[in-house]
Parts: C-alpha cells; structure tokens; sequence
C-alpha cells in the first residue's frame, strides 16, 4: 500500500529528535534528575536515540528504561481471555523526573496505561511525556509536553512510525484505511 504522504524522512526525524532533546534539556534545567522510559515497541529506541543526542550535548548519561503497558492497559480484558503479561521492572524512579517517550500519542490511553505502570514502579519527582508525532483525537484530558510534529490527522488515516532499529529505516508516512 502506498503512503498518502511522507511526513517525516529519516533526516526529518533526526532533526526533530535532536530539537525534542534540547527542549527536554531546557524545561529540566539540565539532565541530572532524568530518567528516559520508553514505551514499547518504539518508544524505547526512540527514547536511546535521544538519551545519545542528549549526551552528545551536555556530556552526560542518562538512564535510560522500557516500559510494557500490557498489564496496565484498560482493554485488557478485550483483548484476550488469558493474556500475556510481561514483567514490568523499572528502576527507581522515586524523586527523578521520568520523561515518558511514544512514537504516536493518539487517544491517550497508552500513556495512561504508561502513567499507572511508572506509578507502580515509584513515585516520580514528576512526568513528563515526549511524543515523535500527535495525531490529535484524544479521548482523556493527556498533552505531550514535548511533541516532534502535530500531524492533524482524520479517523480514517493511520499514522506510521518507522524506526531503523525495528524496521530497518526511519520515517513517518501517513495511509489511508
């Protein structure tokens, strides 16, 4: 199926990491407090990617972790009878700032499910949540404090994130369904 259009091409997305990076940089004031927990599937390298670019700039590393929602979704139950729960293990992220990372924030209901799993795992110092793309059609009262690119979309578009440690190249491509 071919693209209604390509947003995003892999220089695109290099850009629009490295801008997201320097704006977690600013509103935190510096890293030193900051945990990156990416949300799987994309999420996660998504979140490497800026970990690097953020220390390429301040010459500092910062953790970097993976959070599976499965457990925590709110249409568990939909989705099978017996479902597969992976652990969820995160560091310690009682007084750190955690800087949520997804490729797509859509209805909000992944980061929802994103926010309860970190709130097991400790109570954060704060949350933060770094979106590639918004899509906008959000159905809970959720805003990306640091978005790569609002792509106003309709329901009967999908939004396709690709990244290269997944799918072998990095872009955003809108299609039609």
């Amino acid at each position: 199926m071919e693209p209604k259009a390509v947003i995003l091409d892999e220089k695109g997305v290099k850009r629009t990491l490295t801008r997201v990076s320097h704006e977690i940089i600013e509103k935190n004031k510096g890293v030193e407090d900051v945990i990156l927990v990416g949300i799987k599937r994309r999420g996660y390298p998504i979140a490497q990617r800026i970990a690097q670019i953020i220390e390429q700039i301040e010459g500092i590393k910062i953790e970097v972790e993976s959070v599976d929602i499965t457990l925590y979704r709110d249409d568990l139950s939909k989705l099978h009878d017996q479902p597969i729960v992976n652990e969820v293990e995160l560091i310690d992220v009682r007084d750190k700032k955690v800087v949520l990372v997804d490729d797509v924030i859509y209805t909000g209901r992944t980061v929802r499910a994103a926010i309860d799993a970190v709130m097991h795992a400790g109570r954060p110092k704060m949350v933060q949540l770094a979106v590639l793309v918004d899509r906008g059609h959000r159905e809970l009262p959720i805003r990306a404090d640091y978005v790569g690119k609002n792509i106003p979309t309709s329901k009967n578009e999908m939004v396709s994130v690709e990244v290269a440690e997944i799918d072998g190249n990095d872009s955003v491509k809108i299609y039609d369904i």
